[in-house]
């Protein structure tokens, strides 16, 4: 899914106040991890992932793949932190401008 400028925005305005909820850490991107993040995504649409690895160019990777494996959108990366957004199949909660 593509955004614009203004959706990231937007995105961007209402991730700021939120906690990472999901935490990558050593052991990378496990079945389990993937898991909890689907079901992270499917109920809040907008998570903040804190990734806790070597680098830069492993937490760049790390970060496309959990996007890529989800079917979500990066919408920012600062840091080790990274916001991801995939809208629900039924009722989405965010209405994107």
């Amino acid at each position: 899914m593509e955004l614009t400028e203004k959706q990231k925005k937007h995105l961007r305005g209402l991730a700021h106040p939120l906690k990472p909820a999901i935490q990558v850490g050593s052991a990378g991107v496990t079945a389990g991890l993937l898991k909890e993040l689907h079901g992270t995504l499917e109920y809040h649409e907008l998570v903040k992932i804190k990734v806790r690895t070597g680098d830069r160019a492993m937490r760049d990777a790390v970060i496309q793949q959990l996007a890529d494996k989800t079917n979500a959108t990066l919408v920012t990366r600062i840091g080790n932190v990274a916001t991801l957004y995939r809208p629900r199949r039924e009722d989405p909660a965010i209405t994107l401008p």
